[in-house]
């Protein structure tokens, strides 16, 4: 009998946001279990895409607070459609699609000037 499907270990992810009257987001902070970092971490922005098993499809949120600037999105873009490439290729072995994401994620930060 597999032991894959036996719980061997919880990790938990916290994400506390704080809103202002507008209940626009003026405060992130996040804390995991497995991070190697004690404590609460302040965070400006973050985007987690969640695969809904019974729905299978794409459950998102996606939210930043107003300190955030232009520039450190678009940072935060060009990181975050690099590393999606990382995931993919390690997800699914398919190498040359995720060459083609990463050629998209360079083009893109060279274009908004976050890399050179």
């Amino acid at each position: 009998m597999s032991n894959d499907n036996i719980v061997a270990k919880k990790s938990d992810i916290r994400i506390s946001v704080s809103l202002n009257a507008e209940k626009h987001p003026i405060g992130i902070n996040w804390q995991a279990d497995d991070s190697g970092i004690e404590g609460m971490r302040d965070a400006k922005a973050f985007m987690i895409a969640l695969w809904d098993k019974p729905e299978k499809s794409t459950m998102r949120i996606d939210l930043w607070t107003e300190e955030m600037t232009v520039e450190e999105m678009q940072l935060f873009f060009y990181e975050t459609l690099a590393s999606m490439a990382d995931t993919y290729e390690r997800s699914t072995s398919d190498t040359e699609m995720a060459k083609e994401m990463r050629e998209f994620a360079r083009d893109y930060g060279k274009k908004v000037k976050v890399i050179s």
